[in-house]
């Protein structure tokens, strides 16, 4: 039975390649990537307009809704009195719609008497055209705090506001929920934002420039990390990247967009810029880049670098650089570009930069989502999506089980050949040895000639079988 299941092994390792080799590859045809791609393995659930009715969330877990104009939506958190919860918000206006400056959302965590832990806003501003937004909310558990520090329910609410001139369709929603590590010694850890970090911005980096096309999604982000990257961006699209940024470091992001002589028309608000944390929370972002068909550079504010006690800052861009890990930026082209430059994609260039040394983590134990391991800085070299990153793990983990399914394939078939061999030579040895030649040419089967189909004409039992043929019964 163990070498059938081995040869069942192998055969199932075989399918396994098969079945890796046949997933989609991460390739997007022209005219098809503007659309948001949710995470595969988001669940659907519902907003619920009553508190009492709303549907719990599962720490770790992705969740797809949707909110439509001036809806409030409730969700349902069960929380400790230790862990400290986030949750974030993506929201995506549906068919491209119309949206107007001061549209948005709002998502906060509330305790059971509706006292606010924490809030945070997405809003389209001077860049009035529709891109996927994100925001977070958290309850931070914090000594000497006496509002949402107990264990129990917790409500999450999100709140939708459009203006009358705004589309009116509904926004889709994926909603995340991620619970931080605990730490090493929290009695060790500083309670006060650091007063002084560097702010001067670096020299650029001097790294050969390199092809990176972005996803179309947190999910299928491309990964990025300290160079110059091309890529290119058609009006209306929203491009995702990936950079890791570990404890102490800083990260600095300067976007550049190509000329295009089609054109001299003055846009206002062409380019918008976006830069999101591990937890998918808003960092920061550029006042729109305007163009007129010159080359265009726009610049992040430097930020200061990541640290566990920059929670406890009062703005908002430094609070939340708290926790290492992908950082996410989006670029956005204006679909009004099109009007006057035409539908084609214009040339964009980033220029990352990741300065300082890599710092211990400060949690205890796996920190997930909430560190940067060498598979991410590898992954941010080689220019990999997450899902091409699981398919390559998975492509080697089939390799490897292929490879060891062949060698006990191999392994046995030896052992079966030694077998056989010293039964043939153990065989006239035997009692039809000692009986005579006779006797010993019947014990041993038919002769057969080298050539033939079959025993040599007069030989002893005709039609019989050869004394090792093939393997034992077993195999």
């Amino acid at each position: 039975m163990r070498q059938r299941n081995r040869g069942r092994a192998a055969l199932a390792a075989v399918a396994a390649m098969c079945a890796v080799a046949a997933l989609p590859g991460q390739a997007y045809a022209a005219g098809e990537d503007t659309a948001y791609t949710f995470n595969p393995g988001a669940k659907t659930v519902s907003g619920a307009e009553v508190s009492a009715e709303a549907s719990a969330l599962t720490p770790g877990s992705v969740y797809k809704s949707s909110i439509e104009r001036g809806e409030k939506l409730y969700y349902r958190l069960n929380l400790d009195a230790k862990t400290d919860a986030y949750v974030s918000v993506v929201a995506v206006p549906r068919d491209g719609g119309q949206v107007a400056y001061g549209d948005g959302i709002k998502v906060s965590i509330r305790d059971s008497t509706d006292l606010q832990c924490s809030s945070q806003d997405a809003r389209f501003e001077s860049a009035e055209f529709p891109r996927p937004i994100a925001a977070y909310a958290y309850r931070n558990v914090k000594k000497g705090s006496s509002t949402c520090q107990e264990a129990g329910t917790y409500n999450v609410l999100i709140e939708r506001e459009s203006k009358a001139t705004s589309s009116p369709g509904e926004w889709d929603l994926e909603l995340r929920y991620e619970s931080e590590p605990r730490l090493k010694s929290a009695g060790s850890m500083p309670t006060e934002a650091p007063e002084n970090w560097p702010s001067a911005s670096p020299e650029p980096p001097t790294a050969t420039p390199q092809k990176r096309s972005g996803g179309t999604s947190y999910n299928n982000a491309i990964s990025l990390d300290t160079g110059e990257w091309h890529d290119d961006i058609a009006p209306g699209q929203t491009r995702f990247y990936q950079v890791p940024v570990d404890w102490g470091q800083q990260i600095f992001v300067t976007a550049d967009l190509s000329n295009n002589n089609a054109s001299n028309e003055y846009i206002g608000n062409a380019l918008a810029m976006s830069l999101d944390n591990p937890a998918h929370g808003h960092v920061d972002d550029v006042s729109p880049l305007s163009y007129s068909g010159k080359p265009a550079s726009v610049s992040l504010d430097p930020l200061p670098p990541v640290a566990y006690e920059n929670r406890y800052d009062s703005t908002s861009s430094v609070s939340a650089m708290r926790f290492a890990g992908w950082y996410y930026l989006s670029v956005t082209l204006s679909p009004k570009i099109a009007n006057s430059y035409g539908d084609q994609a214009i040339p964009l260039i980033l220029k990352i930069k990741v300065e300082g040394k890599a710092q211990t983590s400060p949690y205890a134990g796996g920190a997930g989502i909430f560190s940067v391991t060498q598979d991410d800085r590898d992954m941010a070299k080689s220019g990999r999506s997450g899902p091409e990153a699981a398919r390559s793990n998975t492509m080697r983990a089939v390799g490897v089980a292929g490879i060891s399914a062949g060698a006990v394939l191999v392994l046995g078939l030896g052992v079966w050949t030694l077998l056989a061999r010293r039964r043939a030579v153990a065989a006239p040895m035997g009692p039809a040895a000692v009986a005579g030649p006779q006797a010993m040419a019947a014990a041993m089967g038919p002769t057969v000639v080298p050539g033939s189909n079959g025993p040599a004409a007069g030989g002893p039992g005709g039609g019989g079988q050869p004394p090792y043929g093939g393997p034992p019964q077993a195999w």
